[in-house]
């Protein structure tokens, strides 16, 4: 029994040494998406998902076959739109759900020596991370081109009425603007034309692909200036006055929920303060009542 005890910890040792050394290794790799004009850009997934994404190729095909096929083309469209296009696919993520509960179900096995809420708990939050992280990661590259859209609009509009044609004043902004997503979406929609899609195409494969509201309305009112023959300037100045105003709109209906939001951790604020200047003056008077 000794000599079995001895083997258990030496190979949960070798193990765990082994799981700190493969996930050491795991932050010091660099990944790369990439770009439209042939460049790469650091972007690295999570290390959870880099941890458990070679076990998705050891995985059965059959696994996410049928029904699934519709839920992981959905999820591929929500990675292309979250700029994760080339890292990861819709079968790879939900394989990694899979794999990540699984996880997270022995563990809590273990460390509960049988099935145990805290368990439970550990393998739905593991098999919910890569949605959660999609969404936050969908959610921040929204925001960021909403921002940006703005003053991109105004550029354009500048440029346009300077007297430049739309492909040379999206060079101008493609060649000077950061690489942030709309640099990204717009850079791609410039090499596009370039390729042979017209400008029509070009920006609806935009929009499809990004699906952000505020930019599918001023793509629409670009190709229908463009089908209508309707000055360009005059759309993107428009456009860009809308976006202005929303984007107030927005700023002040946050600041209107301010209050509310700060309500629930000042009632929390309150009762610690109230815990901390009369805890003594209580503990006093309840022990002289005892």
């Amino acid at each position: 029994m000794a000599l079995i005890l001895i083997l258990t910890l030496v190979l949960s040792a070798l193990a765990a040494a082994g799981t700190v050394y493969y996930l050491a290794t795991l932050t010091q790799q660099v990944q790369y998406v990439l770009l439209a004009d042939g460049r790469r850009q650091e972007r690295s997934l999570p290390l959870l998902l880099r941890a458990v994404l070679p076990l998705t190729s050891m995985t059965p095909k059959l696994l996410l076959a049928g029904p699934w096929k519709s839920a992981a083309e959905r999820l591929d469209r929500r990675i292309l739109s979250a700029g994760f296009d080339g890292l990861l696919n819709g079968r790879e993520l939900m394989l990694c759900q899979l794999w990540l509960g699984g996880i997270g179900l022995v563990f809590g096995l273990l460390l509960g020596r049988g099935v145990h809420p805290v368990g439970v708990l550990l393998a739905v939050a593991l098999f919910a991370y890569p949605r959660i992280w999609l969404k936050g990661a969908l959610g921040e590259r929204h925001r960021s081109i909403q921002r940006g859209l703005p003053y991109v609009l105004d550029l354009l509009t500048l440029c346009v009425e300077a007297g430049l044609d739309f492909m040379s004043a999206l060079a101008k902004i493609v060649e000077r603007r950061k690489m942030d997503p709309l640099g990204e979406e717009l850079m791609r929609v410039f090499h596009a034309i370039k390729l042979g899609r017209t400008r029509r195409q070009a920006l609806r494969e935009m929009r499809d692909r990004v699906g952000l509201a505020d930019l599918t309305v001023v793509i629409n009112a670009l190709t229908q200036a463009d089908e209508l023959g309707v000055s360009l300037g005059a759309i993107l100045r428009i456009q860009a006055d809308q976006l202005r105003t929303k984007r107030f709109q927005r700023a002040e209906t946050l600041a209107n929920q301010a209050p509310t939001k700060l309500l629930l951790p000042l009632v929390f604020i309150f009762i610690a303060a109230f815990i901390i200047l009369l805890g003594p003056v209580l503990l006093q008077v309840f022990q002289r009542l005892m």
